[in-house]
């Protein structure tokens, strides 16, 4: 299985709290129920891995590391690295002070459906009075809204906090493990997607995707007639 090594992961960009912190939310993105979550798949150490620099952005395609970015190609990527990383510690800091308005020392603090109610907040930028009000007026609408995280057609740099951290839990449940995480495959498992045991077994073509392409599918319009 591509795995990470492990003195990759000892060091992350996080300390112990804004790590367990963004942990908590990232399970809300992704929450446990019959099938792993985003904590069991560990979407935590890949978002935490990911933000230590430019040294884990590409894995080299037979598994055995990652490339070695240099020059403006590598400023370019620290420089997305580093707006990525405000965006955080600074969502960080809202997810506490939105607990504290709810009586709670921290995020980590709130029960499961009062972090989802922050993380709501946070998203829509509205207090709790005015997402009320939102709830109420979608009642009076022609379908819902669509959700601001569910749009990912911007760069990372261009999300805001909540949406930059669902694309991030995504990325880190399905990705593969040598990214950190994916951990023991459970975001493929819960799609019935058995996967490569390493970047390796694609590479040389041992391992093919193909098998798993819907090849018999009709698609509107392309019906013979």
């Amino acid at each position: 299985m591509s795995t990470p090594r492990q003195d990759d992961m000892a060091q992350g960009f996080f300390d112990a709290h804004q790590r367990a912190t963004l942990e908590a939310a990232m399970a809300r993105i992704i929450p446990t129920d019959d099938t792993p979550g985003a904590r069991e798949a560990g979407t935590i150490d890949f978002l935490d891995r990911y933000l230590t620099g430019t040294q884990h952005v590409y894995a080299k395609p037979d598994g055995s590391g990652f490339e070695e970015l240099a020059g403006r190609r590598q400023q370019a990527w620290q420089q997305r690295i580093d707006t990525v990383r405000e965006r955080y510690l600074a969502g960080v800091v809202a997810l506490d002070e939105a607990a504290r308005a709810q009586g709670a020392d921290s995020f980590v603090d709130l029960d499961e459906e009062r972090q989802d109610a922050v993380l709501r907040q946070l998203e829509s930028g509205l207090d709790d009075e005015q997402e009320a009000e939102l709830e109420r007026s979608r009642v009076t609408l022609y379908g819902a809204p669509v959700e601001v995280a569910l749009q990912q057609t911007s760069a990372e740099v261009d999300l805001g906090f909540v949406p930059l951290l669902a694309l991030h839990t995504r990325q880190g449940f399905y990705s593969d493990p040598i990214y950190g995480g994916n951990r023991d495959q459970v975001g493929w498992r819960t799609i019935g997607f058995p996967g490569p045991s390493s970047l390796a077994e694609v590479h040389t073509g041992r391992y093919s995707t193909l098998d798993h392409f819907a090849d018999d599918r009709v698609h509107p319009g392309t019906q013979e007639g």
